[in-house]
């Protein structure tokens, strides 16, 4: 099978389209022929060998990268199933978020790990979901603890988590104000925000309204600077920040420490779950979207051999939602 292997760290021209070995499914494995996949942070950071602090505690692998084929979502049909397999058979349409392996035609996934893919969706579609609308349901559900009536703040209201964001948070019954640039104010309405605070012309951390949850994933302020907009006892969930600053939300964190005195506010990492706890989070995303509640919202669709045009693209940022591959 063909695959795009990364063999050192560096940029997206050093994804090499190789062919290597089609994996043969274990007992409790399935053989999915991907359909679709898309370009995450994740993917490019991992590219780029950042946070370095990883590579010196040998997580990432100190001079090569430990994940030779990068790739986090999948959508496909499954080819082959182990002999320990009950829930799919050849045929099936699913989905998964991975650790590796969706930059390659097929993948070995355990069966606990997949999901059926959501009927009102096409692949290219479905393959947009898993990491985003996962790490966008924990930011909002398990780290905010977002209630009906709560007012949230989504700062980055219009990338691939944000637009997620948007839609999971007023499926929560949640009123919500989204922040982006001039051309995005448009789409993040159509999501369904209450308001949009376009940041080219005006601060979201100026006083005024106050929120019970900040959604933070542009990074793009410090926490005391968003403090002063949220609500006593309100959270602020640090999510991603922009390339380059990777460690944004630690840095959110530690000042936050440093004044915890302070604060009347609580300050939480939404880090994405490992993959053998994501199959609850897809089912729940998938419930919202066969109910018509979200969405997702693609900017650009690349044909497999141009992956890591794909990437290249997604790094320089300002993607209005996801960017997909297409097998």
């Amino acid at each position: 099978m063909k695959a795009f292997v990364l063999g050192s760290y560096g940029p997206p021209d050093l994804l090499r389209l190789t062919d290597i070995a089609t994996p043969t499914p274990g007992h409790d494995e399935v053989l999915v022929r991907m359909r679709a996949t898309s370009v995450n942070p994740y993917d490019w950071h991992l590219m780029r060998g950042e946070p370095r602090v990883a590579r010196l505690m040998g997580g990432m692998g100190l001079r090569r990268p430990k994940l030779s084929v990068l790739g986090a979502d999948l959508a496909g049909e499954v080819e082959a199933v182990g002999r320990g397999v009950t829930r799919f058979r050849p045929g099936d349409e699913v989905v998964a978020m991975l650790q590796q392996g969706g930059f390659a035609e097929y993948v070995c996934v355990r069966e606990s790990e997949l999901v059926p893919k959501p009927q009102n969706l096409s692949a290219e579609q479905a393959a947009a979901v898993p990491l985003a609308a996962n790490t966008a349901l924990l930011a909002l559900r398990d780290k905010g603890g977002v209630q009906p009536g709560h007012r949230v703040l989504i700062n980055g209201a219009s990338g691939g988590v944000g637009t997620f964001a948007v839609q999971l948070a007023r499926a929560f019954g949640a009123r919500v104000t989204g922040v982006c640039s001039t051309r995005n104010v448009e789409l993040v309405r159509s999501l369904g925000a209450d308001e949009v605070i376009d940041y080219t012309t005006t601060d979201f951390t100026r006083p005024g309204r106050r929120y019970d949850v900040l959604i933070d994933i542009a990074g793009s302020r410090s926490v005391l600077a968003c403090r002063r907009v949220m609500a006593r006892g309100g959270t602020h969930v640090g999510v991603g920040g922009p390339a380059g600053r990777w460690l944004q939300p630690v840095r959110h964190v530690f000042s936050a420490l440093a004044v915890a005195p302070l604060l009347s506010q609580r300050v939480v990492l939404a880090e994405v779950t490992r993959c053998t706890e994501n199959p609850q989070n897809l089912m729940t995303v998938t419930e919202f979207i066969e109910a018509g509640k979200v969405a997702p919202v693609i900017d650009r669709s690349y044909p497999f051999p141009e992956i890591p045009a794909a990437v290249s693209y997604h790094e320089k940022g300002h993607v209005r939602g996801k960017v997909v591959v297409v097998a």
